[in-house]
Protein backbone atom coordinates (compact mmCIF):
# COMPACT_ATOMS: atom_id res chain seq x y z
CA UNK A 1 0.00 0.00 0.00
CA UNK A 2 1.37 3.58 -0.81
CA UNK A 3 0.53 6.65 1.03
CA UNK A 4 0.04 9.78 -0.80
CA UNK A 5 -1.48 13.34 -0.27
CA UNK A 6 -3.77 14.88 -3.49
CA UNK A 7 -2.65 18.54 -5.13
CA UNK A 8 -5.91 19.37 -2.98
CA UNK A 9 -4.95 18.40 -0.28
CA UNK A 10 -1.56 19.79 -0.35
CA UNK A 11 -2.98 23.81 -1.40
CA UNK A 12 -5.03 23.59 1.81
CA UNK A 13 -2.11 22.16 3.82
CA UNK A 14 -0.30 25.29 2.28
CA UNK A 15 -3.20 27.58 2.82
CA UNK A 16 -3.17 27.01 6.44
CA UNK A 17 0.17 27.67 6.88
CA UNK A 18 -0.30 31.25 5.02
CA UNK A 19 -3.17 32.45 6.93
CA UNK A 20 -1.21 31.65 9.77
CA UNK A 21 1.93 33.17 8.82
CA UNK A 22 -0.38 36.30 7.71
CA UNK A 23 -2.38 36.00 11.26
CA UNK A 24 1.25 35.62 13.17
CA UNK A 25 2.46 38.80 11.69
CA UNK A 26 -0.36 41.71 11.75
CA UNK A 27 0.15 42.22 15.64
CA UNK A 28 1.87 45.70 15.07
CA UNK A 29 0.10 48.86 16.94
CA UNK A 30 -2.29 50.92 15.00
CA UNK A 31 -1.68 54.16 16.24
CA UNK A 32 0.53 55.38 13.48
CA UNK A 33 2.50 52.43 13.36
CA UNK A 34 3.66 50.86 10.41
CA UNK A 35 1.98 46.84 9.60
CA UNK A 36 4.21 44.50 11.13
CA UNK A 37 4.74 42.80 7.84
CA UNK A 38 3.98 38.66 7.51
CA UNK A 39 6.60 36.02 8.49
CA UNK A 40 8.23 34.95 5.51
CA UNK A 41 8.00 31.46 4.46
CA UNK A 42 11.34 29.62 4.92
CA UNK A 43 12.36 25.94 5.48
CA UNK A 44 11.64 26.32 9.00
CA UNK A 45 7.90 27.92 8.41
CA UNK A 46 6.42 26.06 6.30
CA UNK A 47 6.77 23.01 3.73
CA UNK A 48 8.03 24.65 0.74
CA UNK A 49 8.50 21.32 -1.40
CA UNK A 50 4.28 21.87 -1.29
CA UNK A 51 4.65 24.95 -2.44
CA UNK A 52 2.21 24.72 -5.99
CA UNK A 53 3.96 26.02 -9.28
CA UNK A 54 2.53 27.74 -11.49
CA UNK A 55 1.85 24.74 -14.09
CA UNK A 56 0.32 25.65 -17.85
CA UNK A 57 -2.06 22.81 -17.72
CA UNK A 58 -4.05 21.25 -14.91
CA UNK A 59 -1.09 19.22 -13.20
CA UNK A 60 -3.51 15.46 -12.08
CA UNK A 61 -4.93 12.78 -13.77
CA UNK A 62 -8.60 14.34 -15.58
CA UNK A 63 -11.47 12.92 -13.91
CA UNK A 64 -14.03 10.83 -15.92
CA UNK A 65 -16.37 13.55 -15.92
CA UNK A 66 -13.69 16.14 -17.71
CA UNK A 67 -12.62 14.10 -20.12
CA UNK A 68 -16.44 12.64 -21.34
CA UNK A 69 -17.11 16.29 -21.39
CA UNK A 70 -14.46 17.16 -23.04
CA UNK A 71 -15.56 14.54 -25.89
CA UNK A 72 -18.97 15.29 -25.88
CA UNK A 73 -18.53 18.75 -26.57
CA UNK A 74 -16.23 17.36 -29.54
CA UNK A 75 -19.34 15.43 -31.07
CA UNK A 76 -21.98 17.62 -30.45
CA UNK A 77 -20.22 20.30 -32.76
CA UNK A 78 -19.26 17.86 -35.39
CA UNK A 79 -22.32 16.50 -35.62
CA UNK A 80 -24.28 19.76 -35.75
CA UNK A 81 -21.43 20.68 -38.27
CA UNK A 82 -20.73 17.40 -40.83
CA UNK A 83 -24.53 16.93 -42.56
CA UNK A 84 -25.31 13.44 -44.18
CA UNK A 85 -26.74 15.24 -47.34
CA UNK A 86 -26.61 14.48 -51.08
CA UNK A 87 -27.52 17.83 -53.33
CA UNK A 88 -27.96 17.85 -57.16
CA UNK A 89 -24.58 19.53 -58.09
CA UNK A 90 -24.93 23.55 -57.66
CA UNK A 91 -28.14 23.32 -56.22
CA UNK A 92 -29.47 23.41 -52.18
CA UNK A 93 -31.69 20.07 -53.80
CA UNK A 94 -31.92 17.08 -51.74
CA UNK A 95 -31.52 13.87 -53.89
CA UNK A 96 -33.99 11.72 -51.53
CA UNK A 97 -33.84 8.50 -54.43
CA UNK A 98 -30.18 8.11 -54.51
CA UNK A 99 -30.36 4.90 -56.73
CA UNK A 100 -32.73 6.42 -59.12
CA UNK A 101 -30.85 9.77 -59.89
CA UNK A 102 -28.41 10.20 -62.48
CA UNK A 103 -27.08 13.01 -62.49
CA UNK A 104 -24.34 15.01 -61.06
CA UNK A 105 -24.21 15.37 -56.81
CA UNK A 106 -22.17 16.55 -54.46
CA UNK A 107 -22.64 16.69 -50.48
CA UNK A 108 -24.02 19.38 -48.57
CA UNK A 109 -21.09 21.63 -47.26
CA UNK A 110 -20.20 21.00 -43.70
CA UNK A 111 -17.38 22.26 -41.64
CA UNK A 112 -15.12 18.88 -42.84
CA UNK A 113 -15.55 16.36 -45.60
CA UNK A 114 -17.19 13.36 -45.10
CA UNK A 115 -14.71 11.57 -47.41
CA UNK A 116 -10.95 11.93 -46.08
CA UNK A 117 -8.32 10.25 -44.31
CA UNK A 118 -8.76 12.30 -41.75
CA UNK A 119 -12.45 11.24 -41.09
CA UNK A 120 -11.52 7.83 -41.05
CA UNK A 121 -9.92 8.47 -38.35
CA UNK A 122 -12.61 10.74 -36.79
CA UNK A 123 -15.03 7.63 -37.54
CA UNK A 124 -12.90 5.28 -35.76
CA UNK A 125 -12.43 7.07 -32.94
CA UNK A 126 -16.14 7.77 -32.59
CA UNK A 127 -16.76 3.91 -31.82
CA UNK A 128 -14.03 3.78 -29.44
CA UNK A 129 -15.39 6.48 -27.91
CA UNK A 130 -18.67 5.00 -27.80
CA UNK A 131 -17.10 1.59 -26.49
CA UNK A 132 -15.01 3.00 -23.53
CA UNK A 133 -17.96 5.91 -22.59
CA UNK A 134 -21.47 3.77 -23.11
CA UNK A 135 -22.75 6.59 -24.79
CA UNK A 136 -24.26 4.77 -27.92
CA UNK A 137 -24.13 8.56 -29.66
CA UNK A 138 -20.55 8.44 -30.30
CA UNK A 139 -20.85 4.97 -32.51
CA UNK A 140 -24.26 6.42 -34.28
CA UNK A 141 -22.12 9.16 -35.39
CA UNK A 142 -19.58 6.80 -37.60
CA UNK A 143 -22.68 4.25 -37.91
CA UNK A 144 -24.63 6.79 -39.85
CA UNK A 145 -21.93 8.18 -41.44
CA UNK A 146 -20.24 5.11 -43.03
CA UNK A 147 -23.82 3.81 -43.89
CA UNK A 148 -24.78 6.26 -45.72
CA UNK A 149 -20.97 6.88 -47.59
CA UNK A 150 -22.16 3.19 -48.77
CA UNK A 151 -25.72 4.04 -49.93
CA UNK A 152 -24.02 6.37 -51.93
CA UNK A 153 -21.11 4.35 -53.20
CA UNK A 154 -23.20 1.47 -54.35
CA UNK A 155 -25.98 3.70 -56.35
CA UNK A 156 -23.10 5.23 -57.90
CA UNK A 157 -21.08 2.09 -59.04
CA UNK A 158 -22.25 1.35 -62.05
CA UNK A 159 -23.64 5.27 -63.16
CA UNK A 160 -19.68 5.77 -62.93
CA UNK A 161 -19.12 3.03 -65.61
CA UNK A 162 -22.05 4.06 -67.80
CA UNK A 163 -21.28 7.89 -67.55
CA UNK A 164 -17.01 8.25 -66.63
CA UNK A 165 -17.62 12.21 -66.64
CA UNK A 166 -20.08 12.17 -64.12
CA UNK A 167 -19.79 14.06 -60.83
CA UNK A 168 -19.86 12.30 -57.86
CA UNK A 169 -18.60 13.26 -54.37
CA UNK A 170 -17.46 9.18 -53.51
CA UNK A 171 -15.25 9.01 -56.55
CA UNK A 172 -12.15 8.56 -54.50
CA UNK A 173 -13.76 5.74 -52.75
CA UNK A 174 -14.71 4.10 -56.32
CA UNK A 175 -11.59 4.94 -58.18
CA UNK A 176 -8.52 5.54 -55.43
CA UNK A 177 -5.44 6.90 -56.41
CA UNK A 178 -3.41 7.44 -53.09
CA UNK A 179 -3.23 5.27 -49.93
CA UNK A 180 -4.92 9.10 -48.59
CA UNK A 181 -7.90 7.55 -50.63
CA UNK A 182 -7.98 4.23 -49.27
CA UNK A 183 -6.28 3.22 -45.50
CA UNK A 184 -7.88 5.22 -42.76
CA UNK A 185 -11.53 5.10 -44.65
CA UNK A 186 -11.37 1.20 -45.03
CA UNK A 187 -9.75 0.52 -41.50
CA UNK A 188 -12.43 2.32 -39.65
CA UNK A 189 -14.81 0.34 -41.82
CA UNK A 190 -13.72 -2.65 -40.81
CA UNK A 191 -13.16 -2.43 -37.76
CA UNK A 192 -16.99 -0.92 -37.62
CA UNK A 193 -18.11 -3.82 -39.49
CA UNK A 194 -16.24 -6.61 -37.22
CA UNK A 195 -18.02 -4.84 -34.02
CA UNK A 196 -21.56 -5.30 -35.42
CA UNK A 197 -22.17 -1.82 -35.82
CA UNK A 198 -22.08 -1.44 -39.95
CA UNK A 199 -23.52 -4.38 -41.96
CA UNK A 200 -20.81 -6.25 -43.61
CA UNK A 201 -22.44 -7.14 -47.05
CA UNK A 202 -23.29 -3.34 -47.29
CA UNK A 203 -19.38 -2.84 -46.79
CA UNK A 204 -18.18 -5.21 -48.35
CA UNK A 205 -17.32 -4.45 -51.98
CA UNK A 206 -15.99 -0.80 -50.63
CA UNK A 207 -13.38 -2.45 -48.16
CA UNK A 208 -12.21 -4.70 -50.94
CA UNK A 209 -11.59 -2.08 -53.45
CA UNK A 210 -9.72 -0.36 -51.31
CA UNK A 211 -7.89 -2.60 -49.44
CA UNK A 212 -7.49 -3.92 -52.71
CA UNK A 213 -5.97 -0.93 -54.03
CA UNK A 214 -3.16 -0.26 -51.54
CA UNK A 215 -1.97 -4.13 -51.59
CA UNK A 216 -2.00 -4.60 -55.16
CA UNK A 217 -2.27 -1.31 -56.94
CA UNK A 218 -0.19 1.42 -54.79
CA UNK A 219 3.24 2.47 -56.10
CA UNK A 220 6.06 0.67 -53.86
CA UNK A 221 10.02 0.61 -54.30
CA UNK A 222 11.48 -2.87 -55.77
CA UNK A 223 11.59 -4.18 -52.47
CA UNK A 224 7.61 -3.44 -51.99
CA UNK A 225 8.22 -0.55 -49.85
CA UNK A 226 5.38 1.48 -50.79
CA UNK A 227 6.13 4.53 -52.08
CA UNK A 228 5.46 7.90 -54.16
CA UNK A 229 6.62 9.79 -56.99
CA UNK A 230 6.10 13.24 -55.21
CA UNK A 231 7.65 15.77 -54.64
CA UNK A 232 10.82 13.80 -56.14
CA UNK A 233 10.58 10.53 -57.77
CA UNK A 234 10.81 7.09 -55.36
CA UNK A 235 9.72 8.97 -52.14
CA UNK A 236 9.20 7.58 -48.84
CA UNK A 237 6.34 9.52 -47.06
CA UNK A 238 6.70 8.73 -43.11
CA UNK A 239 3.04 9.32 -43.26
CA UNK A 240 2.11 6.65 -45.32
CA UNK A 241 3.00 3.89 -42.44
CA UNK A 242 -0.69 5.11 -41.27
CA UNK A 243 -2.46 5.09 -44.49
CA UNK A 244 -2.06 1.78 -45.45
CA UNK A 245 -0.70 -0.72 -42.30
CA UNK A 246 -3.86 0.10 -40.29
CA UNK A 247 -5.94 -1.01 -42.91
CA UNK A 248 -3.57 -4.24 -43.71
CA UNK A 249 -3.44 -4.91 -40.16
CA UNK A 250 -7.63 -4.70 -40.23
CA UNK A 251 -7.61 -6.81 -43.32
CA UNK A 252 -6.08 -9.42 -41.96
CA UNK A 253 -8.10 -9.54 -38.63
CA UNK A 254 -10.95 -9.67 -40.35
CA UNK A 255 -10.28 -12.38 -43.77
CA UNK A 256 -8.02 -14.54 -41.76
CA UNK A 257 -5.31 -14.07 -44.61
CA UNK A 258 -1.88 -14.01 -43.14
CA UNK A 259 -0.79 -11.91 -46.32
CA UNK A 260 -2.49 -8.79 -44.96
CA UNK A 261 -0.44 -9.11 -41.96
CA UNK A 262 2.92 -9.95 -43.31
CA UNK A 263 2.50 -6.74 -45.63
CA UNK A 264 1.89 -4.52 -42.50
CA UNK A 265 4.92 -5.80 -40.68
CA UNK A 266 7.28 -5.79 -43.91
CA UNK A 267 6.15 -2.02 -43.96
CA UNK A 268 6.96 -1.46 -40.76
CA UNK A 269 10.40 -3.18 -40.95
CA UNK A 270 11.35 -1.32 -44.24
CA UNK A 271 10.35 1.96 -43.38
CA UNK A 272 12.20 2.04 -40.03
CA UNK A 273 15.62 0.98 -41.71
CA UNK A 274 15.50 3.88 -43.86
CA UNK A 275 13.60 6.69 -41.91
CA UNK A 276 14.34 5.76 -37.77
CA UNK A 277 17.00 7.99 -36.15
CA UNK A 278 18.08 5.41 -33.99
CA UNK A 279 20.54 8.30 -32.12
CA UNK A 280 17.31 10.13 -31.18
CA UNK A 281 14.94 7.64 -31.21
CA UNK A 282 12.02 9.70 -33.48
CA UNK A 283 11.87 9.34 -37.33
CA UNK A 284 12.47 11.53 -40.79
CA UNK A 285 9.45 12.84 -42.29
CA UNK A 286 10.66 11.90 -45.83
CA UNK A 287 13.20 9.76 -48.07
CA UNK A 288 13.90 10.26 -51.35
CA UNK A 289 16.13 7.70 -53.04
CA UNK A 290 18.39 9.52 -54.99
CA UNK A 291 18.99 12.27 -52.43
CA UNK A 292 22.84 11.33 -51.39
CA UNK A 293 22.29 13.26 -48.25
CA UNK A 294 18.87 12.62 -47.02
CA UNK A 295 16.59 14.97 -45.37
CA UNK A 296 16.63 14.96 -41.50
CA UNK A 297 13.09 16.67 -40.82
CA UNK A 298 11.18 14.65 -37.51
CA UNK A 299 7.99 16.49 -38.22
CA UNK A 300 5.44 16.47 -35.04
CA UNK A 301 2.56 14.43 -36.93
CA UNK A 302 4.13 12.00 -39.05
CA UNK A 303 5.51 10.62 -36.61
CA UNK A 304 2.36 10.49 -34.48
CA UNK A 305 1.15 8.55 -37.75
CA UNK A 306 3.99 5.96 -37.72
CA UNK A 307 3.22 5.68 -34.01
CA UNK A 308 -0.41 5.04 -34.10
CA UNK A 309 0.33 2.60 -37.41
CA UNK A 310 2.50 0.01 -35.26
CA UNK A 311 -0.24 0.73 -32.21
CA UNK A 312 -3.10 -0.45 -34.33
CA UNK A 313 -0.76 -3.35 -36.03
CA UNK A 314 -0.03 -5.00 -32.21
CA UNK A 315 -3.97 -4.43 -31.47
CA UNK A 316 -4.99 -7.14 -33.92
CA UNK A 317 -1.47 -8.84 -34.93
CA UNK A 318 -1.64 -12.46 -33.75
CA UNK A 319 1.40 -12.99 -31.15
CA UNK A 320 2.60 -15.90 -32.41
CA UNK A 321 3.45 -13.51 -36.29
CA UNK A 322 7.14 -14.06 -36.54
CA UNK A 323 6.82 -9.91 -36.94
CA UNK A 324 5.33 -9.67 -33.74
CA UNK A 325 8.51 -8.94 -31.71
CA UNK A 326 9.72 -6.46 -34.37
CA UNK A 327 6.88 -4.91 -34.25
CA UNK A 328 6.47 -3.72 -30.46
CA UNK A 329 10.38 -3.19 -30.24
CA UNK A 330 10.09 -0.71 -32.75
CA UNK A 331 7.02 0.69 -30.74
CA UNK A 332 9.01 0.73 -27.72
CA UNK A 333 12.29 2.61 -29.14
CA UNK A 334 9.94 5.31 -30.90
CA UNK A 335 8.02 5.64 -27.47
CA UNK A 336 11.40 6.18 -25.53
CA UNK A 337 12.35 8.29 -27.83
CA UNK A 338 9.16 10.53 -28.23
CA UNK A 339 9.43 11.08 -24.32
CA UNK A 340 12.61 12.75 -24.52
CA UNK A 341 10.94 16.00 -26.55
CA UNK A 342 8.26 16.26 -24.93
CA UNK A 343 7.69 19.87 -23.31
CA UNK A 344 6.71 21.34 -20.02
CA UNK A 345 3.33 22.36 -21.28
CA UNK A 346 2.30 18.64 -22.45
CA UNK A 347 2.44 18.99 -25.64
CA UNK A 348 5.18 18.01 -28.50
CA UNK A 349 7.05 20.97 -30.97
CA UNK A 350 6.20 20.89 -34.91
CA UNK A 351 9.60 19.51 -35.25
CA UNK A 352 9.75 17.68 -32.53
CA UNK A 353 13.86 18.24 -31.78
CA UNK A 354 13.58 22.12 -32.71
CA UNK A 355 11.76 23.97 -29.58
CA UNK A 356 11.59 26.92 -31.07
CA UNK A 357 9.14 25.49 -33.16
CA UNK A 358 5.31 25.87 -32.31
CA UNK A 359 3.52 23.16 -29.78
CA UNK A 360 0.90 21.20 -31.96
CA UNK A 361 -2.20 19.50 -31.20
CA UNK A 362 -2.60 17.18 -33.63
CA UNK A 363 0.12 14.79 -33.23
CA UNK A 364 0.46 15.70 -29.19
CA UNK A 365 -3.32 14.25 -29.54
CA UNK A 366 -1.77 10.58 -31.37
CA UNK A 367 1.22 10.32 -29.24
CA UNK A 368 -1.49 10.63 -25.90
CA UNK A 369 -4.00 8.27 -27.92
CA UNK A 370 -1.04 5.66 -28.72
CA UNK A 371 1.20 5.57 -25.99
CA UNK A 372 -2.21 5.44 -23.25
CA UNK A 373 -3.11 2.13 -25.74
CA UNK A 374 0.30 0.86 -25.28
CA UNK A 375 -0.02 0.92 -21.78
CA UNK A 376 -3.82 -0.56 -21.45
CA UNK A 377 -2.24 -3.01 -23.40
CA UNK A 378 1.02 -3.66 -21.51
CA UNK A 379 3.59 -2.91 -24.00
CA UNK A 380 5.10 -0.42 -22.07
CA UNK A 381 5.81 0.49 -18.32
CA UNK A 382 2.73 2.60 -16.86
CA UNK A 383 5.15 4.27 -14.08
CA UNK A 384 7.39 5.16 -17.07
CA UNK A 385 5.08 6.67 -19.29
CA UNK A 386 1.95 7.36 -17.34
CA UNK A 387 3.01 10.56 -16.23
CA UNK A 388 4.05 11.91 -19.12
CA UNK A 389 0.58 10.54 -21.27
CA UNK A 390 -1.78 12.20 -18.52
CA UNK A 391 -0.04 15.67 -18.89
CA UNK A 392 -0.24 15.68 -22.61
CA UNK A 393 -3.94 14.63 -22.55
CA UNK A 394 -4.56 17.53 -20.21
CA UNK A 395 -2.53 19.94 -22.52
CA UNK A 396 -4.64 18.73 -25.71
CA UNK A 397 -7.99 18.84 -24.20
CA UNK A 398 -7.09 22.68 -23.32
CA UNK A 399 -6.63 22.78 -26.83
CA UNK A 400 -10.59 21.92 -27.67
CA UNK A 401 -12.58 25.19 -27.08
CA UNK A 402 -16.22 25.98 -25.60
CA UNK A 403 -18.25 24.94 -29.23
CA UNK A 404 -15.91 22.10 -29.39
CA UNK A 405 -13.36 23.31 -32.44
CA UNK A 406 -9.96 21.66 -31.75
CA UNK A 407 -6.88 25.17 -31.65
CA UNK A 408 -3.74 24.72 -32.47
CA UNK A 409 -3.22 22.22 -35.14
CA UNK A 410 -1.06 22.50 -38.22
CA UNK A 411 -2.93 22.20 -41.91
CA UNK A 412 -2.48 19.77 -44.19
CA UNK A 413 1.20 19.26 -44.92
CA UNK A 414 3.69 17.83 -47.84
CA UNK A 415 7.00 17.24 -47.64
CA UNK A 416 10.00 20.04 -48.29
CA UNK A 417 13.65 20.23 -47.16
CA UNK A 418 14.03 22.95 -45.70
CA UNK A 419 13.21 24.43 -41.66
CA UNK A 420 11.22 27.00 -42.98
CA UNK A 421 8.45 24.80 -44.42
CA UNK A 422 7.85 23.31 -40.94
CA UNK A 423 8.39 26.18 -38.76
CA UNK A 424 5.72 28.57 -40.25
CA UNK A 425 2.99 25.96 -42.01
CA UNK A 426 -0.52 27.68 -40.75
CA UNK A 427 -2.70 26.36 -37.49
CA UNK A 428 -6.43 26.59 -37.93
CA UNK A 429 -9.44 24.90 -35.91
CA UNK A 430 -10.73 23.83 -39.35
CA UNK A 431 -7.50 21.24 -40.22
CA UNK A 432 -9.53 18.13 -40.02
CA UNK A 433 -6.41 16.25 -38.85
CA UNK A 434 -7.14 16.78 -34.85
CA UNK A 435 -10.13 15.56 -33.98
CA UNK A 436 -10.02 12.28 -34.64
CA UNK A 437 -6.92 11.99 -32.70
CA UNK A 438 -8.17 13.95 -29.58
CA UNK A 439 -11.70 11.46 -29.85
CA UNK A 440 -9.45 8.77 -29.83
CA UNK A 441 -7.17 10.31 -26.81
CA UNK A 442 -9.29 11.20 -24.56
CA UNK A 443 -11.12 7.42 -24.81
CA UNK A 444 -8.11 5.42 -24.24
CA UNK A 445 -7.10 7.98 -21.60
CA UNK A 446 -10.24 7.78 -19.76
CA UNK A 447 -9.48 3.49 -19.48
CA UNK A 448 -6.38 4.38 -18.50
CA UNK A 449 -7.54 6.09 -15.78
CA UNK A 450 -10.33 3.87 -14.83
CA UNK A 451 -7.77 0.55 -14.34
CA UNK A 452 -4.90 2.57 -12.93
CA UNK A 453 -4.16 3.98 -9.60
CA UNK A 454 -3.03 7.40 -10.32
CA UNK A 455 -2.05 9.94 -7.25
CA UNK A 456 0.05 12.67 -6.13
CA UNK A 457 3.20 11.45 -4.43
CA UNK A 458 5.50 14.26 -2.64
CA UNK A 459 4.08 16.75 -5.51
CA UNK A 460 5.19 14.57 -8.41
CA UNK A 461 1.70 12.71 -10.56
CA UNK A 462 2.40 9.03 -9.95
CA UNK A 463 1.09 5.82 -11.89
CA UNK A 464 1.11 2.46 -9.88
CA UNK A 465 0.16 -0.54 -11.12
CA UNK A 466 -3.71 -2.23 -11.99
CA UNK A 467 -6.91 -1.34 -9.60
Amino acid sequence: MHYSLSHSTWKAILTLFLVAGITAGCTGQQSGEEEQESEPLTDTTAPLHALQPDYPVQYEAASEEQIIETLTRVRDYLDANTPMVLLEEGTENEVTDIKGYTGDTEFEAGDFRLVSYEWGVTYAGMQLAGEVTGDDSFTEYSTERINFLADVVNAHREKLEANPTLETPVESLIHPGALDDAGAMSAAMIKSMDAGYNDAEHLDWLVNNLVGYIHNEQFRLEDGTLARNRPQDNTLWLDDMFMSIPALAQMGHHTGEQKYFDDAVKQVRQFAERMFDEEKGIYFHGWVQAMEDKPRFHWGRANGWALMAKVELLSVLPEDHPGYDDVLEQLQAHIKGLAQYQSGEGRWHQLLDKTDSYLETSASAIYAYSIARAINRDWVDEKSYGPMVLLAWNSVSNQVNEIGQVEGTCVGTGMAFDPAFYYHRPINVYAAHGYGPVILAGAEILELTRNHDIAINDSGLQVYGEK
